[in-house]
Order: C-alpha cells, then sequence, then structure tokens
C-alpha cells in the first residue's frame, strides 16, 4: 500500500509517500523559518499563505522523489489538528481535493499521535511504552497501549517545553526558532555557573511547568544587564539544563507510575541532544529502554502522519469517510 502523507499543522509545508507503513519512499519539508524569523514567532496568517502557495509543489516534489504518480497512491493521510486553524485547512482541503476527483480513500490523523508513532518510521516498539511528546507546543506525556489506545498521563499546564526554548533565546537577542540557538550556546557555557529553578509541581504530578523558569531567566537577564553576569553560554547552558532534568525526572516518574520499562521521546525539541543524552542516561541507570526518532522525524513531517494513517485506515478499513463533513479542529485532543 503506497500512503501520502500531508503535514501543514503549523509553519512546515510537508509531504511524504510511505509504503506499507515502514518503507519510507520520499520525505519532503518546505521550512518556513525565513518567513517568521523577523517577527519572533509564528504569524498565523504568513504561514497559511506560505502553505498555499507551497503545498502542490511540495506534493509534487514527493511523488516525483517516491517515483510514482498521484494515481498510484492507494491512501491519503492528512493532518486534521490540533494547529493552526488556518494552516490545517491548507491541508486538509488539498487532501478532500485529492480523494474527491481521483476516489483516493482518505484518512484525517491527529497531529500527536503522528509524533507518538514517529519511532516506527526506524524501529518496530513493543507496547505498551511511555512516551513524551516535547514540542514548541505541547509537553505531554502519554501511555501507549497500542496503535490508537493513549493514554494521557500529565501536560504543561502553561507554557510549552519549545516556546520556552525559543522565548528564552528571544531575551538573549536571538531570532525564531530558539532552541538549536540555545543548544549551541549552552555548549560553550557552564551549566553550573547559576542554578535556575525547577518546577515538580505536587509530589506524584506528572505535569508540567515552565512559565516560572522562563520567567526566572527574564529576571535574571534584566538584573545583571549593568553588572558582570553569566554570559550567555552560563545562561543558556543553566536554562536547558532546568528543562532537561525536569522532563528527565517525570519520565522516571511515569514508568515507575505505570510499571513500564520502555521509553519513547519524540517531538521537535527530542532533536535537542542534550535531552536526549540525559533520558538516556536516566533510563539506562534505572534499567529502562529508551528510543528518539531520528531529528529529521522529531520535528513536524509527513512521514510521520503517513505512518499514523496507516495504522489508523488498517485498522478501521474505512474507505467511505465523509469528505464534506471531515473538518479540521484546532484544539483536537488525542
Amino acid at each position: 500500500m503506497l500512503v501520502l502523507g500531508l503535514e501543514t499543522s503549523c509553519d512546515d509545508t510537508a509531504a511524504a509517500v510511505l509504503q506499507d507503513g515502514n518503507k519510507l519512499l520520499s520525505n519532503i519539508i518546505n521550512d518556513q523559518s525565513n518567513i517568521h524569523s523577523k517577527y519572533g514567532g509564528i504569524v498565523p496568517e504568513l504561514a497559511g499563505r506560505s502553505h498555499i502557495d507551497q503545498v502542490h509543489k511540495v506534493i509534487g516534489c514527493a511523488l516525483e522523489s517516491a517515483k510514482v504518480k498521484l494515481r498510484d497512491i492507494d491512501l491519503l493521510a492528512v493532518t486534521v489538528g490540533p494547529g493552526l486553524i488556518g494552516s490545517l485547512l491548507v491541508g486538509l482541503n488539498t487532501a478532500k481535493g485529492i480523494s474527491y476527483g481521483l476516489g483516493t480513500p482518505l484518512v484525517g490523523v491527529n497531529h500527536l499521535e503522528g509524533h507518538l508513532l514517529a519511532i516506527f518510521l526506524q524501529k518496530q516498539i513493543k507496547f505498551p511504552f511511555i512516551s513524551l511528546v516535547v514540542s514548541g507546543g505541547h509537553t505531554d506525556l502519554y501511555r501507549v497501549n497500542n496503535f490508537g489506545q493513549y493514554k494521557l498521563l500529565g501536560r504543561t499546564r502553561d507554557d510549552a517545553a519549545g516556546e520556552s526554548f525559543d522565548k528564552v533565546a528571544k531575551m538573549l537577542g536571538h531570532k525564531y526558532p530558539g532552541g538549536p540557538k540555545i543548544e549551541k550556546m549552552a555548549v560553550e557555557g557552564d551549566a553550573k555557573a547559576h542554578k535556575f529553578p525547577r518546577s515538580y509541581l505536587e509530589k506524584t504530578s506528572l505535569d508540567f511547568s515552565f512559565s516560572g523558569l522562563k520567567t526566572s531567566v527574564k529576571n535574571y537577564i534584566d538584573k545583571m544587564q549593568s553588572s558582570n553576569g553569566l554570559s550567555d553560554g552560563d545562561i543558556a547552558a543553566g536554562f536547558q539544563e532546568a528543562v532537561v532534568e525536569v522532563l528527565s525526572r517525570k519520565i522516571i516518574m511515569a514508568c515507575e507510575q505505570e510499571g513500564l520499562s520502555r521509553v519513547v521521546v519524540t517531538g521537535g525539541v527530542a532533536a535537542n541532544g542534550a535531552l536526549r543524552r540525559a533520558v538516556a542516561s536516566a533510563c539506562s541507570n534505572s534499567g529502562y529502554e529508551s528510543w528518539f526518532p531520528d531529528p529529521v522525524f522529531c520535528t513536524d513531517n509527513a512521514a510521520m502522519i503517513a505512518c499514523a494513517g496507516y495504522q489508523k485506515y488498517k485498522s478501521s478499513h474505512d474507505s467511505k469517510a465523509d469528505l464534506l463533513n471531515m473538518d479540521a479542529t484546532a484544539n483536537l485532543l488525542l
């Protein structure tokens, strides 16, 4: 089965062709960072307009790279939420048009489910396992019992970890996206030079909170502007360590509470090397196994949407989806 995945939930226009659920034939991503960097963050209107301009080009590139024609596609999988509603509608309506015109089955995919299943593009993990989805918009812990069977264990109560990375980078004078810049600066800094606060909330809570940490960094930067404080590298390193420590510890707590020993970390922030090393070390010390998708499958991509769509279709065989009533939902729950 050939699946064409389409992802336009935020600021990446992506298309991929996946064969039989695990053989990736193409994975094309058009990044919009050059559009949004001057504004310090994603501008929804501009994101949607860029998707309109790029979506057909990206699909064409994905098909050409996979050496297949649109008529060869057996299933369409498209992100229907959560995300920016204007961006989601571009991908969904494009997929609807193709499905209607060619009679190709179409399934709507939850973006978070795509992240949860991204690891299956590389390795078949045994169920059940604990998964942390950590990105610019989400910091969620799940128990993954099987394809389509997910239990939310904890989520951020305010800022997502990725958003905090972007905002701290902005405080230090860097443009969006800030996550990679923080990681790069942290390599040159000393994380022990200043200990920023860690928020663990209630004793057994698996929820997250990063707003206090972000405020603490801002207050420190403002306070030390006129004196010899930490270097930007020290601040980046201290901030990054605070985030990584909380994420790692909550993962271990989730394993202990659920009685599981397998961990998958996914989402854009999962590409961060410090986080990958810390989680791998914490899991190893506890006797747990851990896996991370390759960085290209951590950030938003259509390969993970095709993978999730394939599993969803295989379990339901619903080829009679009501195209007219299928809609995008900005705050879609998993």
